[in-house]
């Protein structure tokens, strides 16, 4: 593959990236805003997106890598389309959301060690606390909340979210 041929290839994969550098200004002290917005484009930080806003803003890439992986919001693997936080804290422990992990896991086929479906539509992330103990067991669903929540409640949770897809892109 020629130079020409594997720039242009780069430059079209970084369009989104590029987009949001510019709404920025390139402004180096504005890195976190950046990278927000970098992510809510791609779902992730890839090792070139990095790099790239590394080069943009004219930073070394070790100061931004030390960013991305500093906050916890930022994320280094690709995530699903859809991203189920599922608490597992002490209240929701006690009410079962291991019960509620193992449901999700069967019916998505997340291996452990995964938390990415292979289809890449869902990613389930365990987080230690949501703040709704009053509802626990607790999940949210991209930005649904969903208290109270029994494993039997699952397939048809992610239905309903796979159903908005459907109606969304219609």
């Amino acid at each position: 593959m020629d130079k020409a041929k594997v720039a242009a290839e780069m430059a079209e994969r970084m369009k989104d990236a590029e987009e949001v550098l510019k709404e920025n200004n390139y402004d180096k002290t504005r890195l976190v805003p950046i990278l927000q917005g970098v992510q809510a484009k791609y779902r992730w930080l890839s090792q070139d997106l990095l790099s790239y806003v590394a080069r943009a803003v004219g930073l070394p890439p070790a100061r931004v890598y030390g960013v991305a992986t500093f906050y916890a919001h930022f994320t280094l693997k690709p995530k699903g389309r859809h991203v189920i936080k599922l608490c597992d804290g002490t209240a929701c422990h006690v009410k079962g959301s291991t019960k509620l992990l193992d449901a999700l896991r069967g019916k998505l086929g997340i291996r452990d060690g995964e938390d990415t479906s292979r289809d890449g539509l869902f990613t389930v992330d365990t987080v230690s606390c949501l703040g709704a103990c009053g509802l626990a067991p607790v999940m949210v669903v991209d930005t649904d909340v969903h208290g109270q929540v029994k494993p039997d409640q699952v397939d048809a949770i992610l239905n309903a979210v796979l159903e908005k897809d459907k109606n969304e892109t219609k």
